[in-house]
C-alpha cells in the first residue's frame, strides 16, 4: 500500500494520522533518508522507518502527535547495545520528523439565513469545508451558498444520521427559531464535534439547557457549548457576527484544550450568579 495514497484517503475520510519521515542519517542505520511510515488513529501502520526499537518509539510519538496536533522530532543513536537488543546491525544516528496530518476542518452550518451566509463565506476563506443544512430548500442551495462544499435540505432528524461528524468537525446552530435550535442542539451536543455553538443570548442558552435537562440530558454535556457563539468583540452586523464566530472556531482549532472551556464556564457562572439553573 502506498503511504501517500493512504494519507490522502484518510484525510478525505476526516481521519487524523501521523507521518514519520527520516530526515537525517549518519553512519550505518537500518533504513534510508526520506523513508516514511504512516500511523493511523487505530495504531496500524503503513511503511517503515527501520523496524525494531526505533519504530516502536516513533509509533508512541505518533500517538502523542495526533493528540496534540503538534509535530515532534526524534533523534536516535544506534549504538552497539541498542543494535544488539533490537536485532539490528548498525551503529549510526538517525533523525525522524513526526508530523500530524489533519483532515480539512468541516463546518456543519444549521440554518441558511443572512447570518449563515456571512459565516459560510468567512469560514470558507479561513479553510473550513462548509455544509449548509436547512429544512427549507430556498434557504440551502448552491445559488445562495456558492462557496459551500455542500448544501442539504430536509427534516433535521432525517439528516442527522447521514452527517459524518469527527473531532475535526465544527457545528454552528443558526436556525430560524428557538425550537429548531433546540432540536439541532439535542443532537449536536452528543457528537464528537470539536466545537458546538448556538446563536442567541445567554438567557436563551440557559433556558435551552434547562429544557434539555428536563428531557433527561446531563448538564455536563453542555460544558462544550459556546453560547452566545463567537468571541466578544461587540459584533452587531451579520458580517461582524460571522467574523466573531469564525475567529472563535480558529481559536478552538489552534488550541483545542483551551478556549472552548472558557465559553461554557462563562455561561454557567452567569447562570449560577442569577440562580437561573436552579
Amino acid at each position: 500500500m502506498d503511504v501517500f495514497e493512504e494519507l490522502v484517503r484518510l484525510r478525505r475520510a476526516g481521519m487524523k494520522c501521523a507521518l514519520a519521515t527520516i530526515v537525517d542519517v549518519q553512519g550505518s542505520v537500518p533504513s534510508h533518508a526520506n523513508a516514511k511510515m504512516l500511523i493511523r488513529q487505530d495504531g496500524s501502520i503503513v511503511g517503515t522507518v527501520g523496524g525494531g526499537c526505533v519504530e516502536a518509539e516513533v509509533w508512541e510519538a505518533a500517538r502523542e502527535v495526533m493528540d496534540t496536533e503538534r509535530p515532534k522530532k526524534l533523534r536516535f543513536s544506534l549504538g552497539h547495545d541498542v543494535s544488539f537488543e533490537s536485532g539490528l546491525i548498525c551503529g549510526g544516528q538517525v533523525e525522524i520528523y513526526v508530523e500530524p496530518v489533519l483532515p480539512q476542518p468541516q463546518l456543519l452550518l444549521f440554518g441558511g439565513g443572512h447570518v449563515s451566509r456571512s459565516i459560510s463565506q468567512i469560514a470558507t476563506l479561513a479553510g473550513f469545508a462548509v455544509t449548509v443544512v436547512d429544512d427549507r430548500e430556498a434557504f440551502a442551495n448552491a445559488d445562495r451558498f456558492p462557496e459551500a462544499a455542500a448544501t442539504l435540505t430536509g427534516e433535521y432528524e432525517d439528516l442527522f444520521p447521514v452527517l459524518e461528524v469527527h473531532d475535526t468537525s465544527y457545528i454552528v446552530i443558526v436556525t430560524r427559531g428557538h425550537k429548531d435550535d433546540m432540536r439541532v442542539l439535542r443532537w449536536a451536543i452528543t457528537t464528537t464535534a470539536r466545537y458546538v455553538a448556538m446563536v442567541g443570548s445567554k438567557r436563551k442558552a440557559i433556558t435551552t439547557v434547562k429544557e434539555l435537562e428536563r428531557q433527561g440530558m446531563s448538564r455536563s454535556l453542555f460544558e462544550r457549548l459556546h453560547a452566545p457563539m463567537g468571541l466578544e468583540i461587540g459584533a452587531v452586523t451579520p458580517e461582524e457576527i460571522a467574523i466573531s464566530v469564525v475567529a472563535e472556531m480558529i481559536a478552538v482549532r489552534r488550541d483545542p484544550e483551551g478556549v472552548w472551556r472558557q465559553s461554557a464556564k462563562s455561561l454557567f457562572a452567569h447562570a449560577e450568579s442569577r440562580s437561573l439553573l436552579k
